[in-house]
């Protein structure tokens, strides 16, 4: 039987230690008992860029990506986006990203030389915050696979993203008829109404962590910021 393999830990800011294991051909990020990601199971994280496309009025947005995490969303946005578009993607930890480019280089592939990214080592709500001051441009679209959705598993700090305040500078960070798109392990019946309460038109889905139809049920947001 194939036993796990820790290949490296990762300390967040003011938060837990983060472990990389690898089993056999497949990788996972591990939070004590928690795993957070795997290969395995990556089908949601493609779909929030998938669904989030789906959802744009071009195919060369500027988007904000919260979490690099194992490089499935940014991927999936960049197969989706024209030669002018820019993925603008926010990893707190430095250790993320040499894993990426370490022990999961096979997978990681050239996304991280590609000449549309802008890899920010930092917490996501800085660069909404710098949208919201006019230090950046604003964006088409904002997906947030930060933590294990709103209940902010990994950091407190994370909280303050999924908070009214939060989603309403998020909502503020958007062009008009940006889509702000939230990915969640799991429902949260408070979280669709504090989206609508920032006055954002609010979409959500239930979608498998595998294709298919197979493996758990995750919830991705869709808030539609109004043209007006």
């Amino acid at each position: 039987m194939l036993k796990r393999e820790l290949l490296g830990t990762a300390q967040i800011p003011d938060g837990e230690v983060l472990e990389l294991y690898s089993h056999g051909r497949d990788f996972m990020i591990v939070l004590g008992y928690n795993e957070l990601m795997s290969t395995r199971m990556q089908f949601s994280e493609q779909q929030l860029a998938e669904l989030t496309f789906d959802r744009l009025r071009h195919d060369n947005p500027r988007v904000l990506i919260g979490g690099y995490g194992m490089g499935f969303t940014l991927r999936a946005a960049l197969a989706r986006m024209g030669g002018g578009g820019e993925a603008v993607v926010a990893e707190i930890s430095d250790t993320i990203i040499e894993w990426a480019k370490g022990p999961m280089a096979e997978l990681t592939g050239d996304c991280l030389e590609d000449p549309r990214l802008d890899l920010k080592i930092c917490d996501v709500a800085a660069l909404i915050d710098d949208a919201n001051d006019g230090t950046c441009a604003k964006f088409d679209a904002i997906l947030l696979d930060v933590d294990n959705g709103p209940d902010g598993l990994v950091r407190d700090a994370n909280n303050r993203i999924y908070s009214r305040t939060g989603l309403a500078k998020a909502r503020d960070a958007l062009k008009p008829g940006g889509v702000l798109a939230v990915w969640s392990a799991a429902k949260d019946y408070a979280f669709r109404k504090r989206m609508q309460d920032v006055r954002l038109e609010v979409e959500e889905l239930s979608v498998r962590s595998r294709p298919n139809n197979k493996g758990a049920h995750h919830v991705i947001w869709f808030g539609v910021k109004s043209e007006c």
